[in-house]
């Protein structure tokens, strides 16, 4: 006896379900995703050009060393916390808020520490910050 055979199917793969995850898929990661523009700038720091001030004989000198170690006045600090900072200021200025305040820092010292010398100063109340720097060395 002779059987017939099936005739086969032919065997496909609907693609259209694919695509549309496919799509969805790229559609989520481009609306979820950030996009930072970093850039790396190389900045040179200005140097002062303008002459000496003259500087009242009575004045208000923190001194900012390499290490972030302070010195008001001539007078070195155990640490460097702002409560240390702050007292010695107050002892130095009394109430006197209108002294000159002249911050010296070394050209290595870390910036935080020059910030915090200015924001223990203006919380104080001093306004007359200032900063020395010193002439390029080829004048």
């Amino acid at each position: 006896m002779k059987f017939r055979r099936k005739p086969k199917e032919e065997v496909s793969v609907n693609l259209t379900p694919l695509i549309d995850v496919v799509f969805l898929l790229l559609i989520f990661f481009m609306v979820s995703t950030t996009f930072t523009n970093e850039s790396h700038l190389q900045i040179s720091l200005p140097e002062a050009d303008g002459e000496a001030s003259e500087t009242q004989a009575e004045s208000l000198e923190v001194l900012i060393g390499v290490d972030g170690g302070y010195t008001v006045n001539g007078q070195s600090l155990l640490n460097s916390q702002p409560d240390t900072l702050r007292r010695a200021i107050i002892d130095q200025a009394g109430d006197n808020r209108k002294l000159p305040f002249i911050i010296s820092a070394d050209a290595k010292t870390p910036h935080q520490s020059v910030v915090t010398v200015m924001d223990v100063a203006g919380k104080l109340g001093f306004a007359a910050l200032s900063i020395t720097t010193q002439q390029p060395a080829g004048q």
